[in-house]
C-alpha cells in the first residue's frame, strides 16, 4: 500500500497544496468524486489518458488511510 500512496504528492505550488496524483494537477478529491458518482476505473482512465490504474488505486488507498480513526465521538444534539 505504501508504494501506491507514494503516488500521491502534496506540493504547495500545485493545486494550492491539495493532495494530487503524481503532481499531475489531478486532486485526490476530484478523482474520489468521479468514483463516487459511479464512474468506473476504465471510464476515468479513458477520459484522463495520463492517469494510470495504479493512480486510481492510490487515490482509494489514500482515502482509506485518511478514514482510519481510533474512536468516533457521538454528536450530542
Amino acid at each position: 500500500m505504501d508504494t501506491l500512496i507514494s503516488r500521491i504528492t502534496i506540493d504547495p505550488a500545485i493545486c494550492h497544496g491539495k493532495p494530487c496524483v503524481r503532481g499531475l494537477r489531478y486532486p485526490v478529491e476530484t478523482l474520489l468524486e468521479l468514483l463516487s458518482s459511479g464512474m468506473t476505473l476504465d471510464e476515468i482512465l479513458t477520459d484522463y489518458e495520463d492517469l494510470e490504474r495504479e493512480d486510481l488505486l492510490a487515490v482509494l488507498a489514500f482515502a482509506a488511510r485518511l478514514a482510519q480513526t481510533r474512536r468516533l465521538q457521538p454528536v450530542n444534539p
